[in-house]
């Protein structure tokens, strides 16, 4: 485990997927990441690499050949190479392997920089093609909050809240695959408050948003966040069943369309990066307590 530490927060990183999985107040002790029950959902922050979400039959196809990938990929499974660049800041790094190469063909160097800064956190992808030939891939970020953050509140005494109002719909997902059309959902509206009906058709997947950070707010305690999603297209909003937690998931890239043909280089929001080039972005978010 990797501990990192500001003034204000602490962030513990495990090298297994280079998953954050703990995010407290120092001095309140306030955890706003979820606990990681199992009864629920075993993960904390997973990132989702080479694919985002799941593929058409599980399988893709590239450069005429095909291939199998779980969902989300495999990143998320595998140990990172670890360094603590300074008490407030560490890189987790993963390359090819044998068995990479066996279901992505592709040599790539995947790095997750996490930064802490008083009250705010900055995590930062970074993919560079380190193969002959241009690589493709989609990645995402999949962090659980803690939600109720204060003892004595629900669920539903908390509102996600956009910083632009937004008249946007809901993708459906089918057996993980992504329908084409969209249920509503925000009619000129900033805010989405929270439910554990909200779920219940599994994640909201939103894409076209004019919004580049979304807040965690309630009326009855000022403990929240504010994260910030600035240049990621898509962005999905999950929780399982019940839970405690509510995921947001800036994404490049999604799940496979229920329509799909395969091919890996025509799914939307795919990145195809060229021979010795990189590709960034990042997420931030600013803690209230």
């Amino acid at each position: 485990m990797i501990t990192l530490q500001s003034e204000t927060l602490k962030a513990v990183i495990h090298p297994l997927g280079a998953e954050l999985q703990e995010l407290s107040h120092r001095t309140t002790g306030r955890n706003f990441l979820w606990s990681g029950d199992p009864a629920y959902w075993w993960k904390f922050s997973p990132v989702l690499f080479p694919i985002v979400g799941t593929l058409k039959n599980g399988q893709y196809s590239i450069n005429g050949s095909a291939y199998e990938l779980p969902r989300h990929g495999f990143a998320r499974e595998k140990e990172f190479t670890a360094n603590q660049i300074s008490e407030c800041e560490a890189i987790f790094t993963l390359c090819e392997d044998a068995s990479t190469l066996e279901v992505y063909p592709f040599r790539f160097e995947l790095s997750i920089r996490y930064i802490l800064s008083e009250n705010q956190l900055t995590v930062t992808y970074s993919v560079i093609n380190t193969d002959e030939q241009p690589i493709w891939f989609c990645l995402g970020a999949h962090p659980a909050f803690a939600v109720p953050l204060a003892d004595g509140l629900g669920y539903d005494d908390y509102t996600l809240r956009f910083n632009t109002p937004e008249t946007t719909g809901r993708y459906g997902l089918q057996e993980g695959l992504l329908l084409n059309d969209t249920a509503p959902l925000l009619n000129d509206e900033t805010d989405l408050p929270l439910s554990t009906e909200l779920f219940a058709r599994d994640a909201i997947v939103l894409k076209g948003l004019h919004s580049n950070s979304i807040s965690l707010v309630s009326a009855k305690h000022p403990a929240g966040w504010t994260f910030d999603f600035s240049g990621w297209p898509h962005l999905g909003i999950w929780a399982a069943k019940g839970a405690p937690f509510v995921c947001i998931e800036p994404w490049q890239g999604h799940a496979d369309t229920v329509d799909h043909d395969g091919d890996f280089t025509k799914k939307e929001g795919v990145v195809e990066l060229g021979v010795g080039e990189r590709w960034e972005r990042e997420w931030r978010l600013e803690i209230r307590d």
